[in-house]
This record gives C-alpha cells, structure tokens and sequence, in this order.
C-alpha cells in the first residue's frame, strides 16, 4: 500500500476521523433522540409520526450505503467533507420548519450524508492507519460518535426550545465539519474514489455476519430512538431527562477501545455476540423495570456497546476479503439501515396501539440475541 504523507502524523488523523464521526454520526443522526421529547411536544407530533421522521433518516442512510458502494468521481475526502457541509445544512433548517413532509425530506438528506461520513471517513482513516501501522487508532476514530452524542446531548439539556436546538447542534456540526478539513489532508492519486471497488463476496460466513448486523441495527435503536421520550413520560424517572443522553454518549466514547480489547482476546465475532447479548439486556431492564437505577444501567448499556458492534462489524467486514474495503463497508450498513428503519416505525406503531414501548423493545432484545448467535456461527466458518 502507498504511504502517503498521513503516516507522519496517525494520531492527528485519528482525531480527524473522530470529529468526523461525531459531526455525521454522533450529532448529525442521534442529536434527534433529546431533541424528540420539545419537538413533539410543541408540534403535537405522535409517537408514529416521531417514530417516522426516525425512520425518513434511516432510509436515506441506507440510500447513503448504496450510492456509496458504487462509482463516484473524485476523491474519499471530497465525498466526507461534502457530507459534513450537507449534514450540518440539514440539521439547521430542521429548526425553520414545521411541515412534516419537510421534516422527513430534511431527515432523508441527513442520512445521506451520514452515510457518506461513516463510509468515507471509515475506508479513509482506517485504511491509512493501517498503512501507517497504527490501526489501534481506530478506537480512537470511532469515538467520535460517544464524543458528539455526549457533547451534543449536554448542550440540549441547556436549551428548552427545539428550534434552537436544531440550530445549536448545526453549529456544533459545522465547526467540527471544518475541523475535519484542516486536520484530513487530501490523498494521493491512487486513493481516489475513481477505480470501482471491488465486488464483495457474499459467502456463507459474510451473509451471517451481514444478517447479524442488520439485527443489530434493528435490535439497538429503538431504545436509541425513544429512550430520553420513555423517561419524559414516567414520572418516577422524569428528573433524569437532561442527563439520560449525556450518560448513553459518555459510555460510548470508550466502549470502541474496551471491546477492541475483548475482541483481540476472544475474536473479532466472538466480542461482537458478547457485545451484542449484554445490549440485549440493557434494552430489556429500559422497559421491565421503570427505575432510576435501570434506566441508568440501559443507557450505560446501550451506550457502552452500540458503537462498540458498529467498529467490531465494520472491522470483521474489512477484514473478510482483500482490496477497497468501501464496498464491503457499505455493503454492512445497508443491511444496518434496514434493520433501523423498520424499527423507529414499528415500535411507534405498537405504541399508539398499546400505549407502551415494552413489546417492541422486548422483539428488539430477541433480535439481538439472534445476532449474537449469527455471529459465532459466522466466527466458527473459514472466510
């Protein structure tokens, strides 16, 4: 692989990556979760249309994943500092609105670009990190998304009106977008986006592991989406709802470097089924016991390991064949957009058809548990 001058400076690269993924990710897709509670209650929104302007992202996310596995003119970082421009563009005029078409249309758009953030900042960081022989950086890289989840949530529990914060979380976005731009430097030719990546192999063990994944994003993110809602509307836990965010973000900024460091031990697919069945019990304890104790252990729970399945599903499908990784990447978060964008929808459904967030989440523990048993099957196949 050619050197670029990246290698001279990894750690610089890797906080690049971070802000990155805290700009597209962190803030850019989950800064809707405490947004949500204002929003709907100033607009009188219900929990299905809530649960559908959820889904909007989810979609364009996944039509994100598919644009960027196919052919795209120009370079990895062209694309990533384009999404970061489109994303805190999107999140801004969220606050200018209040028509529920626009809404979904703003949501579809941003999750186009964060797509595009993962893909490319992802195939770009850890691509050159890798060259550089510092790809134990990359916990430092995924970061970024506990790191914009727990400074965006903080800065909305100082607001009160859903606009500003919209506004306030676009501005976040946008400085971290800049800093991307100074801290990423332009690649060499060989590293444009130009070649057509090569096609992914579906074999067994990578269509378990893409099932897996698409489980996982269907399993973590209703508790992910509603979680700051379920605790507005218990009053035995209302007194938590400035700070539920914050605890799910902070739990996430470290979660990548402690299960990469169970992975190394067990496997890659083994830390990931680990991963996947202790979130399967925070999402069970958010809705059978209503409790400032468990809501506090789901949300460590959710957020100690939802980004630590997203870097363990992204390294195995980087590691499940060689060449351009951007396909196989994509390729996992198409399936992951699927499994999101069917649960925000369904879960708000169930709720105003039974006034409660228990059956769905309890089908989201199932799934994830079913994800944790694909991935040891895949874990015990030869690639």
């Amino acid at each position: 692989m050619n050197k670029t001058p990246l290698t001279l400076a990894p750690v610089q690269l890797a906080l690049g990556g971070l802000l990155a993924m805290a700009a597209g990710i962190g803030i850019g897709r989950f800064v809707y979760t405490p947004i949500l509670p204002p929003m709907v209650e100033a607009l009188q929104l219900s929990k299905s249309h809530a649960g559908l302007i959820a889904s909007a992202n989810f979609v364009g996310y996944l039509a994100g994943a598919l644009l960027a596995a196919v052919h795209l003119p120009g370079s990895r970082r062209t694309w990533l500092l384009a999404a970061l421009g489109l994303n805190a563009i999107c999140l801004a005029a969220m606050g200018m609105t209040t028509a529920l078409p626009l809404f979904l249309l703003l949501r579809l758009l941003a999750g186009i670009a964060s797509a595009f953030a993962l893909i490319f900042s992802s195939a770009l960081v850890l691509d050159r990190l890798a060259g550089a022989s510092r790809g134990g950086l990359s916990a430092v890289h995924f970061a970024g998304v506990g790191i914009g989840i727990a400074v965006s949530a903080a800065l909305m529990a100082m607001l009160s009106d859903w606009r500003i914060m919209w506004f306030a979380s676009a501005a976040l976005a946008l400085v971290a977008g800049i800093a991307v731009a100074v801290m990423v430097p332009a690649e060499e030719t060989a590293a444009q986006t130009g070649g057509r990546p090569a096609a992914a192999r579906l074999t067994p063990r990578f269509v378990a592991l893409l099932v897996a994944y698409g489980l996982f994003g269907f399993g973590y993110v209703i508790t992910a989406t509603f979680i700051v809602a379920m605790v507005r509307e218990s009053p035995a836990i209302a007194a938590l709802e400035p700070y539920i965010w914050v605890i799910v973000g902070l739990a996430a900024a470290p979660s990548v470097a402690l299960w990469g460091g169970l992975a190394r031990r067990l496997g890659i697919l083994a830390g990931f089924a680990l991963a996947a069945i202790v979130e399967a019990a925070g999402v069970a304890a958010s809705v059978l016991w209503l409790t400032p104790a468990s809501i506090i252990a789901a949300a460590i729970f959710l957020g100690g390991t939802f980004m630590g399945l997203t870097a363990l599903g992204l390294i195995a499908a980087r590691e499940a064949g060689d060449g351009d990784p951007r396909r196989r990447i994509a390729l996992m978060t198409a399936v992951f957009s699927a499994g999101q964008i069917v649960g925000p929808a369904f879960a708000g459904y169930l709720y105003d058809k039974s006034g409660s967030l228990a059956a769905p989440s309890w089908c989201a523990a199932a799934g994830l548990v079913v994800a944790a048993l694909l991935a040891l099957a895949a874990g015990a196949q030869r690639r």
